[in-house]
């Protein structure tokens, strides 16, 4: 058994309020700690994965805040106190301050976020 709070979470990004912890918590399973500020926009940095989308499923719970999720099938809102499932295939924007947690396959988490991490410089 696993458990870790935000707190212990390793910083993997921080940069203009942004702030993304995660770890591996089992088997090829990480947990992420995510802090978006309003009018954050994710498309720059997934630009060039497959579809210019993040490629990863995430599921988790939005704890603060709303969330536009832009897919090929239209966008799509998430708002504080939701559960959640985010299929490959999508774009973050916060419409308001958003804090959630998700959790990943370790593998293609890690992907994309090395890719992100590229295009931040």
């Amino acid at each position: 058994m696993a458990a870790i709070t935000r707190n212990d979470a390793p910083v993997a990004i921080e940069d203009g309020g942004v702030e993304l912890r995660m770890e591996e918590v089992g088997g090829d399973l990480t947990v992420a700690f995510v802090r978006l500020p309003k009018g954050t926009d994710l498309a720059p940095a997934v630009k060039g994965l497959p579809d210019d989308m993040c490629q990863c499923p995430h599921w988790g719970y939005l704890f603060k805040g709303r969330l536009k999720m832009r897919t090929k099938l239209g966008d799509e809102i998430y708002e504080e106190g939701q559960a959640f499932y985010w299929p490959p295939g999508h774009v973050p924007e916060a419409l308001e301050d958003c804090e959630y947690v998700d959790f990943s396959p370790t593998s293609e988490f890690k992907n994309v976020i090395d890719h992100v991490k590229s295009q931040m410089g």
